[in-house]
């Protein structure tokens, strides 16, 4: 990858009140592996996007993990992963009966996403690019392409698409998804297992 680093410095202004284009990031770190995947979206943080990062990182990713059949997933109580979340729900159901994949939901408690080893990427992301104008999308996906977590660079993607706020189910929709869903005893908020419909 060439080094994004070299050409004249850029002028900026001090304040940057009105940016034409916002980006949202997601990240998908598998401990194991070391291997980190970023997807951005132009549009807003939702359920929908979170499913569709997932989506995109199992097709990318499918022949290395051919013999799992269970995907614990690690999350933060970010208001768009909650286990409340009626879409989310709905879409994770969806993504398990997809893949053939039994789905465990294992949430952090709250205040401690600290603990979650995607955050140290964020870190690593943050350090590469600071001092940088990202001026446009395309530059901000480069920059991401050319970061490295333990010396490998991550899957960069993003996904061009208009995300709506506030979908959700009705309350029957959403009865019929909690027959589809086991939740912990002790921790039924936080620990959430959905076994696909043909496994």
């Amino acid at each position: 990858m060439e080094n994004p680093r070299v050409g004249e410095p850029e002028e900026a202004l001090d304040h940057d009140m009105n940016p034409e284009i916002k980006m949202v990031p997601f990240g998908i770190f598998e401990p194991t592996t070391d291997h980190l995947s970023i997807v951005f979206s132009t549009s807003v943080e939702t359920s929908d996007f979170v499913v569709d990062c997932l989506e995109l990182w199992w097709e990318e990713n499918k022949e290395r993990h051919a013999d799992i059949r269970k995907l614990v997933i690690n999350l933060d109580n970010g208001p768009h992963v909650s286990s409340r979340r009626t879409q989310f729900i709905k879409r994770m159901i969806e993504f398990a009966d997809n893949t053939g994949l039994k789905i465990q939901l294992a949430y952090y408690p709250p205040y401690h996403s600290k603990y979650n080893p995607v955050e140290r990427c964020w870190g690593v992301l943050e350090m590469h690019w600071n001092g940088t104008l990202l001026s446009s999308v395309n530059k901000a996906i480069k920059w991401a392409e050319t970061m490295t977590w333990n010396s490998v660079h991550p899957a960069v993607h993003l996904i061009d698409k208009v995300y709506q706020n506030g979908v959700k189910l009705t309350k029957e929709a959403m009865k019929i998804c909690e027959e589809r869903i086991e939740r912990s005893g002790n921790l039924p908020k936080w620990d959430v297992t959905i076994e696909p419909a043909f496994g």
